[in-house]
């Protein structure tokens, strides 16, 4: 059973080895525990993980093993082959199909086209490749299948639109995430810079010695004021579309670097910063911030990390009107190329994995515009992202 065991622990890429198993046949053999799965648990991980970023995986892998749970989000991969994933229906269209839809030409043909459409098209419409409906290949609608359109009324599918025809509503991350935020925090501790500020409430015990030695053995106490982190960071998190998809991460993040920085500073946006960003989701709307402000208001001394996935329509970086949400004055790389200028110590963090990188003509827009200053969102990545803002 044990060997099983080992196999499911290693195809969901956990580093064990035949060692760690034999330690564990040596600790079971030994009755070191008996007859509680509860504790075997315990002894198993203990045994076989030695790095406590792994923890969380091995838990997923224990208990798909032993009680027969569903994998969570994204272990599956390590072992469900790659092909039961594939959706059949995508590979049922040809690649003349494919080559038909793949664009109407840029973002002005795109909606010129789309106010042709409004003006034309009378009622309600299911498939096909013209009309504003659900399913098809219609570059307008929802449900259906085209690597360039707008999507109207609906949820998306591949994360293809060029622009949504909607008022999104997004929810702030939350601070209070616990789960792996340690290891986040270790990552994170290259980023640091200890000065003691504020009120002197902290028992100097060194100084207090001395002093009271000094003063023929009465008691003389000293205090100090408490050690904080005394870098500024400033974050930009991208809420929203994809992003949706990396909530429970970057909420790790958040709470992680909440704890860990005194002096910190977050705005949302969404894809790419453009004239405004926000502080809550909730009335993103409503109380929208100037980004103009945000640049005024905090020194060059700062470190900014931008927190996003990168993937989006080239269209939001290169042109004026290329948001997927607004018609922007000016476009999305103008905006960043403002906040890089006056914040020159940053990184951006990607929770994409880096193996795809390659594969979003944005993100390699990205890359190049921060001098491949681009780290994936994994502990060796934050732990590399600090390293670079140290400096």
């Amino acid at each position: 059973m044990l060997i099983d065991f080992f196999y499911t622990l290693k195809k969901a890429c956990l580093p064990v080895t035949v060692k760690e198993l034999l330690v564990l046949l040596e600790a079971l053999e030994k009755q070191v525990v008996f007859g509680s799965i509860d504790d075997f648990y315990v002894l198993s991980r203990l045994c076989m993980v030695k790095d406590e970023q792994h923890f969380d995986r091995f838990d997923q892998a224990f208990g798909h093993y032993f009680h027969n749970l569903d994998m969570v989000q994204g272990l599956e991969e390590f072992l469900i082959p790659h092909d039961w994933l594939d959706p059949e229906w995508i590979n049922n269209l040809s690649e003349e199909e494919k080559a038909q839809i793949e664009s109407l030409g840029g973002l002005e043909k795109l909606m010129e086209t789309l106010k042709k459409r409004l003006e034309e098209q009378q009622g309600k419409h299911q498939g096909g490749n013209k009309w504003i409906g659900t399913g098809g290949t219609s570059p307008f609608g929802h449900g259906g299948y085209n690597p360039e359109g707008v999507r109207i009324g609906g949820p998306g599918r591949h994360q293809r639109a060029t622009k949504v025809w909607e008022k999104r509503q997004f929810r702030n991350l939350s601070d209070d995430v616990e789960l792996g935020t340690r290891s986040i925090k270790m990552a994170l501790r290259h980023l640091r810079h200890f000065a003691r500020t504020g009120a002197a409430d902290e028992l100097d015990l060194d100084d207090t010695i001395r002093s009271t030695a000094k003063n023929a053995g009465l008691l003389d106490l000293k205090m100090r004021p408490e050690k904080h982190n005394a870098v500024k960071l400033l974050m930009f998190f991208d809420v929203g579309g994809s992003m949706d998809y990396h909530i429970e991460q970057v909420e790790q993040l958040f709470s992680a670097a909440r704890s860990e920085f005194k002096h910190l500073e977050y705005y949302y946006f969404h894809n790419c910063v453009y004239e405004h960003l926000w502080r809550d989701n909730s009335r993103r709307w409503d109380e929208p911030l100037n980004t103009y402000d945000v640049l005024n208001t905090y020194g060059s001394d700062y470190r900014v990390i931008f927190v996003g996935d990168a993937a989006m329509s080239p269209y939001e970086l290169t042109h004026a009107g290329g948001s997927v949400e607004h018609m922007n004055q000016e476009a999305g790389l103008v905006w960043l190329q403002r906040l890089l200028d006056q914040w020159p110590i940053h990184a951006w963090l990607n929770p994409i994995q880096k193996d795809y990188w390659d594969y979003t003509h944005s993100t390699q827009i990205l890359k190049k515009v921060l001098d491949d200053r681009m780290f994936a969102m994994t502990l060796s990545g934050i732990e590399a992202m600090a390293k670079s803002l140290s400096g």
